[in-house]
């Protein structure tokens, strides 16, 4: 078994080198441009971490400059927008204090430990205290960790609340009461345009903890809900309408972002579910140690009563062969009458979180077997022909060490996590459309950068896990380039809806993941 960077292909620091953002198509001559039907001069963009420009598992200056809507705002400069505010971080390490005491992990770094780059986070005191609070509005709403309905909820800025997960840490900086909402600071700015991405974290957070959420379609109180659920398609209806409408009441225009399928994101693509790679002789082995699981289970499910012809069944499912190369991982499920001794092998399409404890799997038979020496003396029991005790026979069903919920996404939640999707994209797509909003598929645009990548003017955005360029070290959010990306798009749909001619953005001038970090 393999450390998973085996896997992203890196062979050249090369393949790292950023640069600093620069804008192209810069004129002097602002009527070049025009607005159309839209008005940009007070651009106000609500939505989550994808918003405010998180990237590295942090929200850091360097991100937020690099955040999509503050690229939007400087394209928008050309077209008669005005001045684009943000709630800044005070450093680029990125973590948070809660009088002074840190609450939130500083970004991640690429570093080369032992010989292999792997993400590494980043040491050092951060500034940003929770309890300075800034004055004044913000253009950019975005929020780290929101769901829909906490852009609606009072008190979700409040300090008081962050220590029992009722407020945010990060829209407590900002807010401009203890008892203000996030869609009322932003509303209240009266913006003349404005862009809305949100749902995301109503089903990522379900998937990035390996489901071990609830799926709450047919619950229609978000309050019940907790940090990892998926929220009711209904539920995520109703709030999106409203947030529309508060935005929409005054403005021009807008644009709306649909939500990707996390599926394809480097978080669950990065580790194979085969991965547990096996020469002749230890494929040989586990197959032989599966073969004597069974035939204890049987043993086991007749001393509980079971028929024995019916013990005999239940148990073949755990004579499991094993190959020569990579095989699949075994992964814990919910033992039921069908498979009593709860795990089997994953499947194709199931996914590892990129989290996942790779020096357990490497190691420790995380995903397989723990053979320890007293199960191996109860193997060479029963390669002998001889019969273990009960207790010794015990120790062989416990030997069996499967990857645990948290660490994965089995079938049935990916169902799950598809399902909520689709309904709330059609939700998204349905009110842009009957409100007249610019419409951007991301859902599709990401399909696109994981499959075959997006050609740009000097190479290839792809998906791949640090290599690609698309995405930042945590797996889920976006490089500058990513959040470029997102706002040239974002351009192009405002342009062919209110008839503006905005200049999209060269996504190449835009920097991904380094080797070395610059801004410490």
């Amino acid at each position: 078994m393999k450390n998973y960077l085996k896997y992203i292909g890196i062979s050249a620091c090369a393949m790292f080198l950023s640069c600093e953002p620069e804008f192209d198509n810069q004129v002097q001559e602002n009527d070049i441009y025009v607005s159309g039907d839209a008005d940009f001069s007070n651009f106000v963009s609500v939505g989550n971490s994808l918003t405010s420009g998180y990237a590295d598992n942090a929200l850091y200056i360097q991100g937020q400059e690099n955040s999509f809507p503050n690229i939007m705002a400087t394209k928008f400069e050309l077209v008669g927008g005005g001045e684009f505010k943000q709630p800044m971080m005070e450093d680029n390490l990125g973590g948070l204090l809660l009088s002074g005491q840190q609450i939130t992990e500083n970004r991640l770094v690429l570093s080369v430990t032992s010989g292999s780059p792997a993400p590494a986070i980043l040491a050092g005191t951060p500034q940003t205290e929770i309890t300075n609070k800034l004055s004044g509005s913000f253009n950019n709403m975005g929020v780290p960790g929101a769901k829909s309905f906490h852009l609606a909820a009072p008190g979700y800025g409040n300090p008081a609340g962050i220590t029992s997960g009722q407020a945010n840490p990060y829209f407590a900086r900002f807010a401009s009461s203890e008892s203000a909402t996030v869609i009322e600071d932003a509303a209240s700015q009266n913006p003349t345009f404005f862009s809305l991405w949100i749902g995301n974290n109503d089903i990522l957070s379900f998937a990035t903890s390996g489901g071990i959420g609830v799926d709450q379609a047919g619950n229609l109180d978000p309050s019940t809900y907790g940090s990892n659920d998926i929220t009711d398609p209904n539920v995520f209806a109703s709030v999106y309408n409203d947030l529309l409408n508060a935005l929409n009441a005054n403005a021009s225009g807008g644009v709306v972002f649909n939500i990707p399928d996390v599926t394809n994101i480097p978080f669950f693509t990065t580790v194979p579910n085969n991965a547990l790679a096996l020469d002749a002789a230890q494929a040989q082995g586990l197959t032989g140690f599966f073969q004597a699981f069974a035939g204890i289970a049987t043993q086991a499910l007749i001393q509980q009563g079971v028929p024995a012809a019916q013990a005999q069944a239940l148990a073949a499912q755990y004579a499991i062969t094993f190959n020569e190369g990579p095989n699949r991982f075994l992964i814990s499920v919910e033992p039921s009458q069908q498979n009593p001794f709860g795990f089997r092998q994953m499947t194709e399409e199931e996914l590892l979180v990129l989290t996942i404890d790779q020096a357990a799997l490497q190691n420790d038979g995380y995903g397989s077997v723990a053979l320890t020496p007293e199960v191996m003396q109860v193997l060479g029991i029963l390669q002998q022909g001889g019969t273990p005790t009960p207790q010794q026979a015990m120790l062989v069903l416990e030997a069996v060490n499967p990857i645990q919920d948290k660490d994965a996404l089995d079938a049935d939640e990916i169902m799950m996590v598809q399902t909520a999707k689709e309904s709330f994209n059609a939700t998204i797509e349905g009110l842009a459309q009957a409100n007249g909003l610019a419409f951007v598929d991301v859902d599709e645009l990401m399909k696109e950068v994981s499959s075959t990548g997006i050609v740009y003017e000097s190479g290839v955005m792809t998906s791949t896990f640090v290599t690609g360029g698309a995405f930042s070290l945590d797996g889920v959010h976006l490089t500058p380039r990513g959040y470029a990306f997102i706002a040239s798009e974002a351009i192009q749909s405002i342009n062919e809806t209110y008839g503006s001619t905005v200049p999209t953005v060269n996504i190449g001038n835009f920097g991904t993941v380094t080797f070395s970090d610059d801004v410490q």
